[in-house]
């Protein structure tokens, strides 16, 4: 079992500070408020203010904007896990009328469906929602910028059409499907449509002068699944545990493993991030971050979680622009990270060996390529390339007896044993490729043959 998270070492903790402080004086936000989570539970909060004694903490609400999108996708996940809908199905098949087409689920969800980027005029941030009270409204009359399913193109109306899914599916409204499928087992009672006190004021800071300016706070109406929500870090940390293994009392495992894989090709000049399913990826360090960046007038906000660290940051700012919310919260990742490196479980031996498997571990080749089988827990293995190059993946088992590839160039393959009339291994078929115990084994069936006189030298 994992260790209990100890305290961050106080260097750690004043590096911390001293980057939201920088973030908060730099950014000029009025406030700036921040949280960590490490193996398990909350290591550090800080805030800083532009009003003495009067900070929020990890109880205040702020506005996370498109956050809430993340919420959404979760709702939708479900629905595809109770069988009520699939993720290729048209969303006009659940939901008519939309003059969507053939856009499918998994297209909305990934913002691959082509459809624009923001509702029709008025700004629909600083409007009430009330002003687009159909669908048709917060698609307006260009309903494509682009054919389904060719590019990411970020579309807030697609998730204004995931939320009508969730409550045409559901019958009942995405607030009250949110908060009794999401946030009500996942604890987040601090979640909220609107905002509950104690909560912080938007603010639109003048860019040439030390001037506020207070920012309205609209119910968005169809438009909330794209980005109502107000929240806590405290909060955002709960979420941010669930994103990190899955919860069965809202989704599993593999559905938010689902969630973190790459859904279109990144936008060009993006080669470092990538969109999934409601959530965005980037890779920056050798680290790979998950969650969502989000903004409305007069907030910022920013969840970034670290699985090969254990690590989560959460970072609030009441300003529509200034700080860099997104790098503020990677580089508080990167601060505990590498101030603090994850120190890695015990290796312990497998509960059980099975021999016949056993047997199969160490050299195989694919041709003349080496490559090296290793046996994993719950009888799972693993085939890389000797030198660590080429074409490896992580294989689990199935009751039949062969393993179906759960990443990398074979994830949704067969490896099965090919086995001669007496038992014995001939060799192994991974998606049609022969790995035998020899390069170019004789003995083995490989396609084509090999020369009966073997291998030879120069001057053979």
């Amino acid at each position: 079992m994992t260790a209990p998270a100890e305290q961050l070492l106080p260097a750690t903790q004043r590096a911390l500070l001293h980057r939201i402080a920088t973030a908060q004086s730099d950014g000029r936000a009025p406030s700036v408020v921040a949280a960590v989570r490490r193996q398990g539970q909350t290591v550090w909060n800080g805030a800083r203010s532009c009003v003495d004694g009067h900070a929020p903490d990890d109880d205040t609400q702020f506005r996370i904007g498109s956050l809430t999108k993340t919420f959404t996708a979760v709702l939708v996940l479900r629905l595809r896990d109770e069988g009520l809908l699939d993720l290729a199905d048209p969303l006009e098949k659940h939901l008519p009328g939309t003059g969507l087409g053939e856009v499918t689920i998994h297209q909305l969800l990934g913002h691959s469906a082509g459809l624009g980027a923001e509702a029709p005029a008025p700004w629909w941030e600083r409007t009430p929602g009330s002003l687009r009270p159909e669908l048709a409204d917060v698609l307006g009359e260009q309903t494509r910028m682009h054919p389904p399913g060719r590019r990411h193109h970020y579309s807030n109306p697609g998730y204004t059409m995931l939320g009508a899914l969730i409550e045409a599916v559901r019958g009942a409204s995405w607030a009250q499907v949110l908060k009794r499928e999401l946030l009500e087992p996942l604890g987040m009672h601090r979640t909220s449509p609107g905002p509950e006190a104690p909560h912080a004021g938007g603010w639109a800071v003048h860019p040439w002068a030390d001037a506020m300016l207070p920012e309205p706070a609209e119910d968005l109406g169809l438009m909330a699944p794209a980005g109502q929500l107000w929240s806590t870090t405290a909060d955002l940390l709960r979420f941010a545990a669930f994103l990190a293994e899955g919860d069965d009392r809202v989704l599993c495992a593999a559905s938010v493993a689902e969630m973190k894989a790459p859904s279109a090709p990144p936008e060009q000049g993006d080669w470092e991030g990538n969109y999934g399913l409601g959530l965005q990826v980037i890779h920056r360090k050798g680290r790979t971050l998950v969650g969502h960046t989000g903004s409305l007038p007069g907030f910022l906000a920013t969840l970034w979680i670290c699985a090969e660290e254990d690590v989560a940051a959460v970072v609030f700012a009441n300003a529509t622009s200034g700080p860099p919310i997104g790098e503020v919260a990677a580089e508080l990742v990167d601060i505990v990270a590498e101030a603090e490196p994850r120190i890695p479980e015990p290796w312990r031996p497998l509960p059980e060996v099975d021999a016949e498997l056993l047997a199969l571990t160490g050299p195989w080749y694919w041709g003349t390529r080496a490559n090296i089988l290793r046996l994993n827990a719950d009888r799972g293995v693993e085939l890389r390339g000797l030198r660590g190059d080429g074409r490896g993946a992580r294989f689990t088992a199935r009751p039949d007896g062969t393993w179906i590839g759960l990443d990398g160039y074979y994830a949704g393959e067969t490896l099965r044993i090919v086995r001669n009339d007496d038992g014995s291994v001939n060799h192994l078929d991974l998606g049609s490729f022969v790995f035998t115990r020899e390069p170019y084994d004789p003995a083995a069936a490989v396609p084509g043959g090999v020369d009966e006189n073997g291998w030879r030298g120069l001057g053979s």
